[in-house]
């Protein structure tokens, strides 16, 4: 225990010594905790939509008027011309085109429906699902508002309006920050647990200082202990930190007892110390490590949910989920401080990272060469 020490004592000093690792543990973290937090939105708004209003009868402009109305959609260019429509939209000046044809309130009056047209820009493929659903969502709307008002002529004759009331749990103001900032702290911590302790090993490589290491009498898990324990120290104070910025800065709720993520990102962290000791088994530099590493972190961070659902996937992406240390740690994170989750929801993942992190450390440590 003394020699862990020893040895954790070297290691704080080293780091605090190098003022680029200490920016890269303190500063740029909650920097990107604060950028993406505000960036990554998954709310679509401010579609410019190009109107070709043929009609002009005050049905179409109410149409109209409801469209931009919903915050969704800003006018770019109202226009009788569908060729200069056209070219808004291959020249990305607008997103969608609405296109109401003459005769649209007299076919609607006579004969009970009439067509209307969207044509949407869909190179951004999320985008414009998006932006069809939002406009066929509101003229739907539009739709079943002037049934009832023709229909219902008097309260015996006429239709029952049924009204609907929704409850939003979890996240009652629909705050996209609320989801994404617990799954951005996940990827912040995982950065540093990842990275720097296989780039920390590699660099006594680098400057020679393995081997001086390698012969003195120090046994291989002290070596281990005391390389991966402050980065798994500074991992839990970077998650209790981005805890704090995110509830004073972004009102991020705890509904559940935060000791169970700090229970469960320790237990996380220690597979991701193993994957960062076992790269470090293979690579001779820092820039070799860095990039195995972003391999790894980029495929699992994208396949975590922490942007689109699990359960939107392919099936075999699904499959390569259940393997994905991230995957567990977004979920559960979002569970305890959103639903106020507890062991009950959250022991088989725990018990699912226990293993894995004992699975990692265990490869890592047999992998790793130690001369005496």
């Amino acid at each position: 225990m003394r020699t862990i020490l020893f040895i954790l004592q070297k290691e704080f000093i080293q780091i605090f010594r190098n003022k680029a690792m200490l920016r890269i543990i303190l500063v740029v973290p909650i920097v990107q905790l604060i950028v993406l937090a505000n960036a990554a939105n998954y709310e679509i708004k401010n579609i410019a939509i190009d109107v070709v209003n043929q009609d002009m009868s005050p049905w179409s402009q109410r149409l109209v008027n409801k469209l931009l109305s919903s915050g969704y959609f800003r006018l770019n260019r109202q226009t009788f011309s569908q060729r200069e429509a056209y070219e808004d939209i291959k020249a990305d000046k607008a997103d969608l085109i609405l296109t109401i044809p003459a005769h649209f309130e007299r076919n609607l009056v006579r004969e009970g429906e009439a067509a209307i047209q969207l044509v949407v820009n869909a190179i951004n493929g999320s985008k414009a699902g998006l932006a069809n659903g939002y406009a066929a969502s509101i003229i739907r709307d539009f739709n079943q508002q002037i049934r009832v008002e023709w229909l219902a002529l008097d309260k015996l004759e006429g239709p029952s309006v049924i009204a609907v009331t929704s409850t939003n749990w979890f996240n009652a103001r629909m705050d996209y920050k609320v989801f994404m900032v617990p799954g951005i702290l996940v990827v912040l911590v995982t950065m540093i647990a990842a990275f720097l302790s296989g780039m920390n090993i590699v660099r006594e490589k680098e400057m020679g200082t393995i081997e001086q290491l390698n012969v003195t009498p120090i046994r291989k898990h002290h070596f281990i202990l005391g390389k991966l324990l402050p980065f798994w120290i500074l991992a839990l104070f970077e998650l209790a930190f981005g805890l704090l910025v995110g509830k004073l800065l972004f009102h991020i709720p705890v509904a559940g007892n935060i000791g169970w993520v700090f229970l469960f990102a320790a237990i996380y962290l220690w597979v991701m110390l193993g994957m960062g000791l076992l790269i470090s088994t293979v690579t001779d530099t820092q820039q070799q490590a860095m990039f195995i590493s972003w391999f790894f972190v980029i495929i699992f961070m994208l396949m975590s949910g922490l942007f689109t659902p699990v359960e939107s996937m392919p099936h075999w992406a699904q499959v390569i989920t259940w393997f994905n240390p991230i995957a567990y740690f977004v979920k559960i994170i979002r569970m305890v401080m959103l639903k106020g989750s507890g062991w009950v929801d959250i022991q088989f993942s725990l018990l699912a990272m226990l293993g894995a992190a004992i699975v990692m450390n265990l490869i890592a440590i047999r992998n790793y060469r130690k001369t005496v």
